[in-house]
């Protein structure tokens, strides 16, 4: 009994795997045996690459990826040789109320915070082992424009990373009027 239960099994199993079985749904069997669930595309060239220390994955804005090139006002040689002169054009399109102020704090609790500090003095944890970031409330950055601001917030710096996938246009200008707001109140 036991020999033709084994048999009758090898013969199922040659019959699913055969190379000769036309049958559609046999072909699915056979598929769903010897063929293991891959993405389409394996490679890690053309793979879609997913951060786990982001919070939300959300399609990047307008001035993140650029279709275009860097554009007039922002090319990556003006940024890299003289800052000011590239962001003169740039004006703060957000107005500097309440809302905008509480978004700006949240955003630089959130994102600022570990190396910048809680005061703005460049006292975050992050920065006793780095290079410290500069005094937000010192008068070199007092009379910074918001357009420089804002482009070393998305494009970077010397020392600071771009945040410019992390932070988004409307954001980094909310983090411009909080930080504008906190200067007003607390002059050093």
């Amino acid at each position: 009994m036991l020999k033709l239960v084994g048999g009758l099994v090898f013969a199922v199993l040659l019959t699913v795997f055969s190379l000769g079985t036309v049958q559609q749904g046999l072909q699915d069997i056979k598929k769903a045996w010897t063929h293991w669930t891959y993405y389409d595309v394996r490679d890690m060239r053309r793979s879609v690459a997913i951060m786990p220390q982001k919070v939300s994955n959300r399609a990047p804005d307008s001035l993140t990826v650029p279709t275009t090139g860097w554009g007039d006002r922002l090319s990556e040689d003006a940024l890299t040789n003289d800052r000011d002169a590239a962001t003169r054009g740039l004006v703060n399109p957000v107005a500097s109320d309440d809302s905008s102020i509480a978004r700006g704090s949240r955003i630089y609790i959130r994102m600022c915070v570990p190396c910048h500090g809680t005061d703005m003095a460049g006292d975050g944890p992050v920065a006793a082992q780095f290079m410290p970031p500069p005094d937000l409330h010192a008068e070199v950055t007092r009379n910074r424009t918001d357009g420089y601001i804002f482009s070393y917030i998305r494009h970077g710096g010397v020392v600071m990373p771009r945040y410019g996938q992390s932070v988004t246009a409307h954001e980094a200008w909310d983090v411009i009027n909080y930080i504008r707001s906190q200067q007003k109140a607390n002059p050093r």
